[in-house]
């Protein structure tokens, strides 16, 4: 046991372990049988899974290249949900029949290796340059990935317009934290606070301008528009990915600069904020409700998700960032879980149109059990992990004062219960087109009964996640 401590207390080693693990992946790439097998992927999920492991047991308090890397008790809770969201794609994915999963395996874990790396950095960055470095070694594999299938209408249109408005955030990001620099003469984050007490123009600007950037990260409103499109045409089992863990890195972005870099200053900020927040989820809401195919309500779905996950940034406090990550993993159990099941019924009907889930309950009982199970998590129904989620990022913004807020939050769920229970009642009204089962991949289904168990565990017994969750959080405050 001893030297697995000795190892945990090296800042680096998670980081050392996926770019390890990276190596080998690339070096099955050399084997013959390996290019049209499922080899790298049982590879990369033995991997991932000791990984996520590991992080469990790693020490915080620990720093690297003079402070810049920093791995305190927030990125130590980031770094376990992204390897544990990564290892769950990379298990719905071995279940995936089709060719560019098979045959170019390789390719694809290994470039999502490449951008599981950058999220392991930059959620211990505390530097400018590290920062935005680590967001861009975390960003340009997504784009590869998200057109990575090369099939379809939709597919190279989803893509592109993912990489030109990524572009585009990550040169807003850079020039706005080029004036952050201007303004402090420092690249630290911790700079930033004593900058703003002093009112700096540039500063405020640079601030503003890394905003917008970020909001394009995160698919806030109105910086949403590439999620429809690269949701519908990617392969499922990293758009279950990509709705979660790029999102959550994105949040530890916002975290440390407008509350940990912001300090008491963020109160400015908090008004800006909150009116996004509160855009967010009305829109995102409101155009999930016609949406006919179901990657495409989820997609505007989780739009308004991030709505929600703004409010524990409104909140300034260590209970409202605390409440931020418990909704992050109860996010990533019950949308990842949803996203399984439509890769399933897309397997099995050859459509991601809601009409392919009609009488879903007679046909495999079990299947529409759980995509039910995650809708109303995802709705916020007692007592499903989404609806603690929910509850708490309520509960701290009415904390702060702002009732308003946690009113249109409220208002909003109900209208999310309203797309959510339109698929439901696809399932367990409408007759059935056929009575045959929907034959689902055994690495399929162990994904979609670990997100199941997710939600009910998370759901019934709040209290550990809850209190580890605001450990992690206090580290900032």
């Amino acid at each position: 046991m001893t030297p697995f401590v000795e190892m945990a207390s090296r800042p680096l080693y998670l980081e050392a372990g996926t770019f390890g693990l990276l190596l080998l992946v690339f070096a099955t790439g050399f084997a013959r049988r390996s290019r049209t097998s499922r080899l790298p992927g049982w590879i990369t999920l033995a991997g991932l899974s000791i990984l996520a492991a590991a992080s469990a047991i790693a020490l915080p308090g620990q720093t690297a290249f003079g402070g810049t890397f920093d791995l305190d008790g927030i990125s130590l809770f980031l770094k376990t949900l992204f390897f544990s969201s990564a290892a769950l794609s990379v298990l719905a994915g071995l279940g995936l029949q089709s060719e560019a999963m098979t045959r170019r395996s390789v390719e694809y874990h290994l470039t999502l290796l490449g951008s599981l790396l950058g999220m392991l950095v930059l959620a211990s960055a505390r530097d400018l340059i590290l920062v935005f470095v680590s967001f861009e070694l975390m960003s340009i594999p997504l784009y590869v990935l998200a057109g990575f299938e090369r099939k379809g209408e939709t597919a190279g249109e989803g893509a592109l317009k993912f990489f030109l408005v990524g572009s585009v955030s990550s040169a807003i990001i850079l020039y706005g934290l080029s004036f952050v620099y201007g303004a402090t003469g420092s690249m630290a984050i911790a700079a930033i606070g004593p900058a703003l007490d002093a009112r700096h123009p540039l500063l405020l600007l640079g601030l503003v301008l890394a905003l917008a950037g970020l909001g394009f990260k995160i698919a806030a409103v109105p910086f949403h528009m590439w999620v429809p499109d690269t949701y519908e045409s990617a392969p499922t089992p990293f758009v279950a990915w990509l709705s979660v863990a790029p999102k959550a890195a994105g949040f530890i972005v916002l975290i440390r600069l407008y509350v940990e870099g912001a300090g008491p200053a963020m109160a400015k900020w908090v008004p800006a904020i909150a009116g996004i927040a509160t855009v967010t989820i009305v829109l995102g809401n409101l155009m999930a409700i016609p949406q006919q195919n179901i990657k495409r309500l989820l997609g505007y779905s989780g739009i308004a998700h991030i709505g929600y996950l703004l409010m524990g940034i409104v909140a300034m406090s260590a209970s409202g960032i605390g409440m931020l990550l418990f909704y992050l993993v109860a996010y990533l159990f019950g949308n990842m879980g949803a996203f399984f099941v439509v890769q399933a019924v897309a397997g099995s009907e050859k459509s991601d149109q809601i009409e392919a889930y009609s009488g879903l309950a007679r046909r495999s009982p079990a299947l529409a059990l759980s995509l039910l199970v995650f809708l109303l998590s995802l709705g916020g129904i007692p007592f499903m992990a989404g609806f603690w989620a929910k509850f708490f990022v309520f509960w701290a913004v009415v904390e702060r004062g702002m009732y308003w807020l946690a009113f249109v939050g409220a208002v909003a769920t109900v209208v999310a219960l309203y797309y959510y229970l339109v698929v439901a009642k696809r399932m367990y009204i409408d007759p059935p087109p056929r009575p045959d089962a929907i034959r689902v991949p055994a690495v399929l289904l162990v994904a979609i009964v670990l997100c199941a168990a997710g939600v009910v565990i998370m759901g019934a017994y709040p209290s550990p996640w809850v209190t580890a969750a605001t450990r992690a959080a206090s580290s900032i405050f």
